[in-house]
């Protein structure tokens, strides 16, 4: 994938880049494998905004994604690299051999004409689905399965992959893109490769009015709010929460930055063998 750049003739334009789609073979998604997709404005089931500076952005449909990978050892042709606005990574559609269509995430390099396949004896190529104790050692993987048959859960971002480092007594250990050293069932289903499009992250949007189109609002601090819309509102000019110093807190009055949100004693802490990297405070 390439990014678009332009000549700056207007302030927005001097440090836009964008997609160039190059990579793009269809422009109309397989209407078979969409449903509607209804636009919640950040609201959970009651009603109450539960994610806030979400609303607007344009219609979208929401495109059917293959995570289980269930159909094994039958083959299926790349006959297009889509775009999906539902996620960052770029979708591929699958044919296979009975005339059956679905979608996958597509990996780098994948081309249109290429041949997919999943299941215990696929060859450990880009876009084939196997078994972790199955696939070769220090292979670069993705789409990865928390618990078997339930579907891919994990590194399923534009441009991220894990890495397989070995499988012991029926767990394959596998480092995460966080830095995160796992332990996972060896039964487990991973995709091979790297998620496409990697370049999404260097993407600048360039103006506000193209972050509305994505169906994001604007975003107003809490420092420059009033008391009474925010713990951190208030004080004389700039300050810091309230005009003293203190803590910087959500609209709840919960610890904004620094607090651990994963809970102790997890079921799961027994999997993991290396916290995540953590960045350093500059």
């Amino acid at each position: 994938m390439a990014l678009k750049e332009f000549r700056p003739l207007t302030p927005t334009l001097r440090y836009t880049q964008l997609d160039s789609f190059s990579e793009i073979t269809k422009d109309e998604p397989e209407h078979s494998l969409t449903v509607p997709l209804r636009k919640k404005g950040g609201r959970n089931g009651y009603g109450r905004v539960t994610a806030r500076h979400r609303g607007g952005g344009h219609k979208r449909r929401y495109r059917l994604i293959d995570f289980r990978r269930q159909r094994h050892g039958i083959g299926a042709t790349v006959e297009s690299i889509e775009y999906d606005p539902n996620r960052t990574s770029r979708i591929a559609l699958l044919r296979y051999a009975d005339g059956e269509k679905s979608y996958i995430i597509a990996p780098l390099e994948l081309k249109v004409g290429d041949t997919v396949m999943s299941g215990p004896d696929a060859p450990p190529k880009p876009g084939n689905a196997l078994p972790l104790e199955k696939i070769p050692a220090a292979t670069s993987i993705y789409n990865i399965e928390l618990t078997p048959g339930r579907g891919g859960q994990l590194v399923r971002a534009a441009g991220s992959s894990a890495r397989l480092m070995g499988v012991d007594q029926g767990y394959a250990v596998v480092r995460l893109p966080s830095g995160e050293v796992r332990r996972i069932a060896a039964i487990c289903y991973a995709t091979v490769g790297q998620v496409s499009n990697p370049d999404h992250f260097n993407v600048s949007l360039g103006k506000a009015g193209r972050t509305r189109w994505l169906g994001w609002r604007p975003h107003v601090r809490g420092v420059a709010m009033n008391p009474v819309d925010h713990p951190n509102g208030g004080g004389q000019g700039k300050s810091k929460g309230g005009g003293g110093r203190q803590q910087l807190k959500s609209p709840w009055g919960k610890l904004a930055k620094g607090k651990k949100t994963r809970r102790h004693n997890k079921q799961s802490d027994r999997f993991i063998l290396e916290r995540r990297i953590r960045k350093r405070k500059k």
